[in-house]
């Protein structure tokens, strides 16, 4: 491709609004332009790098058995209102009205459609397991687009089901589409990893986040830096401490903690450590009251407290509720003798030692209190939010944080959707039965940019060769001189008879604005056709490592060959 007439809109200035370098570096590289906010024009290198990122994913699902199909962007209400999404996506389900008023909504995702279709066109189990994908556009209306193309409302996305007639099937595939998705992020260059991640409102209960380490990334994972334990720090855990064989608490004894609201107030005033403190919070559990009780200055973790307790809903109780309840002000409550609410526990409370408690009395705390000797729990549960240096639940290594990007997730969905739209086949006995289904989903124009964020340097884009949009850049340093002119025309015909990827720069402008345009675009290879054109040399750069060298027309095709390879 001749860069003179590509279009390739390179631009010196840092725009004043992009954050993250990757939307700095696309827009500066020509790769894309805005168009409104979160909604963007990808440009021909882009389209080409994303191009090759679509083709490893065709590959690698192709080769587990996965079928590529097409679904509706425009999806009837009445799909999303039958699955109860309609109402709990909220704003960022971008609505809008037909010709007759009839309600429609934009793709966000396509459970409901691929159910239905399923449940239309598939009768019996002996068409199962059933894996299938699309690459499409999806909508949804963020409430703060930002970050270029890591947090937009129009964006490129391979969303893939599975429907299956047992738990094991289910099971299967959820693993094979997690080892693909490993290749495939492998395959582009990326350093990830896999973490134990919530399914928010996709539904189901299993589910693995693909994180991209990068500092730009909106979400913080626990690793553990002894095994492959790595989780998205609002479902991470720690390893439970365990109880104590015996323990000698003393006798209850009540103290004055005037204006103590919190941990540490309380604890200045017994002066004991924050960590010898029972943090009591009275929530709202499914629209029940519970007293949960965490470790001195220990924070819930709300998420993995939903988990724990089986719940849909959890709320923090108001100061009017917390004194109707037990008696007494927030930051002056504790579980002893309380017995008209649930208590759970977090396992941390497990070998704490001089245990201090609101009294249930304002302005008073309990010290000595003992576990199973003033209070019991209801239930141990892990209901924090762990901290680096934790050791890693499998006792292997401790916790360390990393900022990441999320750019696939996998997710086993059972019965949530096929259940609410009623879709069944027949098993081997003729009766029929609820598909249990699983979903598969990665962010092409995601990937892209958590590339650039992991590729990149001073100045510019380092694309890796699996994706970069060409392999080669070929620069004429000089047009007018003859000498070069020509030899970067016999290079530019020899290279692409070779079946070899190149952007030709055959622009008339300086060798300097050529270079910098190079390093900001970032192909694998330069070829500089310059002073030593006569002779037939040119000089060649690797993008990523600065080496150089200088080759004849004749080796040439043959070095980039194997460089590829």
């Amino acid at each position: 491709m001749r860069q003179s007439t590509y279009l390739v809109p390179t631009m010196r200035d840092v725009p004043a609004d992009a954050e993250a370098i990757s939307h700095q570096l696309m827009l500066r590289a020509g790769m894309m332009r805005q168009l409104a906010s979160g909604v963007y024009a990808y440009l021909p290198l882009a389209k080409k790098a994303m191009t090759k990122i679509e083709a490893i994913i065709r590959e690698e699902l192709d080769g587990i058995g996965a079928q590529e199909l097409t679904l509706p962007a425009l999806h009837p209400a009445e799909l999303w209102q039958e699955s109860g999404r309609w109402e709990d996506m909220g704003d960022e389900l971008i609505r809008l009205k037909d010709r007759h008023n009839r309600d429609f909504a934009l793709g966000a995702t396509h459970e409901e459609v691929i159910t239905t279709i399923i449940k239309d066109g598939i009768t019996s189990y002996k068409k199962l397991p059933l894996n299938v994908y699309q690459i499409q556009t999806k909508f949804r209306d963020e409430r703060r687009p930002r970050f270029g193309l890591l947090r937009g409302r129009e964006f490129i996305m391979k969303d893939a089901y599975s429907f299956h007639d047992s738990e094991e099937s289910l099971h299967e595939t959820y693993w094979a589409m997690h080892e693909a998705y490993s290749r495939i992020f492998s395959r582009v260059g990326l350093t990830f990893r896999p973490v134990i991640a919530d399914s928010g409102t996709m539904g189901g209960k299993d589910t693995h986040e693909f994180m991209a380490l990068a500092s730009v990334g909106e979400d913080t994972i626990a690793y553990s830096d002894g095994s492959d334990y790595a989780a998205n720090l609002e479902m991470a855990s720690s390893l439970a401490p365990e109880p104590p064989q015996s323990q000698e608490y003393g006798l209850l004894e009540k103290k004055a903690t005037p204006d103590a609201k919190t941990v540490n107030d309380a604890a200045a005033a017994l002066g004991v450590d924050p960590d010898h403190i029972l943090k009591a919070l009275v929530v709202f559990v499914d629209g029940e009251g519970s007293l949960l009780l965490l470790r001195g200055n220990d924070e819930l973790n709300e998420v993995k407290a939903l988990h724990e307790l089986g719940a849909k809903e959890m709320r923090m109780a108001t100061e009017e509720e917390v004194v109707d309840l037990f008696g007494a002000t927030p930051g002056s409550i504790g579980p002893v003798n309380v017995n008209n609410v649930p208590i759970y526990a977090d396992h941390r409370i497990h070998g704490m030692e001089t245990i201090a408690c609101g009294a249930n009395e304002t302005g008073y705390h309990y010290v000595h209190v003992g576990p199973g000797k003033d209070y019991q729990a209801t239930a141990y549960k892990d209901l924090r939010t762990v901290k680096e240096g934790d050791p890693s639940p499998d006792g292997q290594g401790t916790l360390q944080f990393a900022e990441g990007i999320e750019v696939g997730q996998v997710f086993k969905l059972g019965r949530k959707y096929s259940e609410s739209l009623q879709a069944k086949y027949l098993d081997q006995n003729g009766k029929a039965q609820t598909f249990l289904m699983g979903c598969y989903g990665i962010g092409i124009s995601r990937t892209i940019a958590a590339v650039i964020e992991q590729h990149h340097d001073e100045n510019g884009i380092v694309w890796p060769v699996s994706i970069a949009p060409f392999l080669v850049h070929l620069l004429a340093l000089n047009v007018k001189n003859e000498e070069q002119q020509a030899l970067a025309e016999a290079i530019y015909t020899d290279l692409k008879q070779a079946g070899i990827d190149v952007l030709f720069d055959d622009r008339g402008e300086r060798a300097g604005v050529k270079f910098k345009d190079a390093d900001l675009i970032g192909l694998p290879v330069r070829i500089a056709v310059g002073k030593r054109a006569g002779e037939g040399i040119v000089e060649v750069k690797v993008r990523k490592t600065g080496e150089q060298l200088e080759l004849s027309k004749e080796d040439l095709v043959q070095w980039v060959k194997e460089f590829a390879n």
